[in-house]
């Protein structure tokens, strides 16, 4: 009762709230951003943890080259591509009237990366890598940073490894990462799953030997479980996607190959020329490390913004509240219950709502319905298909050319004359593991 009273208190004094609790769709800007240089004081992590990850994926590249051969053109580095969207962009012009004018459109296809199919495979493939790495230096496995790292697809290493568990709670796309790389080194992977998880998912994951532990329950639960059963095991490492740093860095490497691609598609980003970055955000980690990545390298030049569904805006909620994971969407009246199964999380990650006060420039929320009509829209008009899940960013696109709030945001940066050299990236977070039928089933759906 003392939370609905509080929650009804809040209403009052902070408008966004009042409108996320009645399932409005909103545009949300972070009253708490900062200039970057005051940001840092206020964050831990630096540019040498981003270093620190790029130098330990670049030592393991061999192993995921002989692990995953459909890596070899990447010679092991897991990357995407990052592709211009110029027919989606009249698109938003015509069907939603978001006119972006002169500035390009991009889609950073984290949808496709190889092994997981989505953002994940950043985090989560990083995450068990550097917890393997740390196992086999600590057991002579490994002599040193220097040795041969394909050492560990030996049988002797899978061996060691099968002795061992690793754990993690997902809605889908994360286990799907930590499950196939796990499994992969010869782990017994693990993973809790919450009923948003869609059944391919379980099933693609089964099918690699990975065990389906399932909850009628949401992504809370199936975490609480996970770790509760890993922390009774010793010989088992529970990967948290609510407070893991390493997952978090591991998601932060995607700016510095980013910042290649934006080079190689001629596009600069300076004080004359923004970028605009939109997100899909379910528990924080994946945005959020991205987000750190992005800011750490183009500083006050880049400008991102997460997309929530209105039923599981959690990030929101907490950055908006200052309570970051001690409020959940249901102390809103909400369900937390949506199409887009990764973004299908109750409570935020309070690490990563805390890294993100300062850095983040805003959110919007959007409704199930629409993630299926840019889902389509997408695929007719550029042949690119991403889950549903991943079309909620193509909403921060709109509101950025339509709402009022971005547009004053722009004009408190001073960007208002720049807008016209400013580039918009898209980032899709999953979709390429999609089974057909399922895809068939999602192109036939109007909610």
């Amino acid at each position: 009762m003392e939370m609905m009273m509080d929650i009804e208190k809040m209403k009052q004094e902070i408008p966004v709230v009042k409108a996320l609790s009645a399932a409005k769709e909103v545009t949300w800007i972070n009253p708490k951003k900062t200039d970057m240089e005051t940001a840092k004081t206020r964050i831990s992590l630096t540019n040498e943890d981003i270093e620190d990850v790029s130098a330990r994926l670049k030592r393991f590249a061999p192993l995921i080259m002989k692990l995953f051969p459909e890596t070899e053109d990447r010679n092991g580095i897991i990357e995407s591509e990052l592709s211009e969207i110029p027919q989606m962009k009249e698109v938003l012009k015509t069907v939603y009237g978001a006119d972006l004018g002169s500035a390009r459109l991009f889609l950073k296809r984290d949808s496709d990366l190889a092994v997981a199919g989505s953002v994940k495979a950043r985090g989560g493939i990083y995450e068990v890598l550097k917890h393997s790495e740390d196992l086999a230096l600590e057991y002579g496995l490994l002599s040193g940073y220097d040795d041969d790292y394909t050492k560990l697809a030996s049988p002797e290493a899978r061996a060691f490894f099968g002795e061992r568990k690793v754990q993690v709670g997902s809605t889908g796309n994360l286990g799907v990462s930590i499950g196939m790389m796990s499994a992969a080194l010869g782990y017994q992977a693990i993973v809790h799953m919450s009923a948003d998880a869609k059944q391919w998912k379980k099933d693609y994951l089964r099918a690699h030997g990975v065990t389906v532990i399932e909850y009628a329950g949401d992504y809370g639960k199936a975490v609480a479980q996970g770790r509760a059963d890993s922390d009774a095991d010793p010989m088992s490492y529970f990967v948290d996607d609510e407070n893991s740093k390493a997952l978090f860095m591991g998601y932060a490497v995607a700016a510095e190959r980013l910042d290649g691609q934006l080079k190689a598609a001629g596009v600069t980003v300076d004080e004359e020329h923004p970028l605009f970055v939109y997100i899909p955000c379910g528990v924080g980690g994946a945005p959020g490390g991205v987000t750190f990545g992005l800011k750490e390298l183009y500083g006050d030049n880049v400008h991102v913004f997460f997309a929530e569904p209105v039923q599981a805006c959690c990030m929101l909620l907490g950055l908006a509240t200052g309570l970051h994971s001690q409020i959940c969407v249901q102390d809103a009246g909400l369900t937390g219950q949506t199409h887009a199964d990764g973004l299908a999380v109750g409570r935020p990650s309070g690490f990563v709502g805390g890294v993100m006060e300062p850095l983040l420039s805003g959110e919007v929320t959007v409704e199930d319905a629409k993630l299926y009509d840019y889902m389509r829209e997408l695929m007719e008009s550029e042949q690119l298909f991403i889950e549903p899940s991943s079309c909620a960013a193509f909403e921060g696109a709109v509101q950025a050319a339509k709402s009022a709030e971005i547009r004053g945001y722009i004009e408190a940066c001073g960007l208002t004359d720049k807008m016209k050299n400013a580039s918009h990236i898209v980032w899709a977070t999953g979709g390429k593991l999609v089974p057909q039928p399922v895809r068939d089933v999602f192109m036939g759906t109007h909610l």
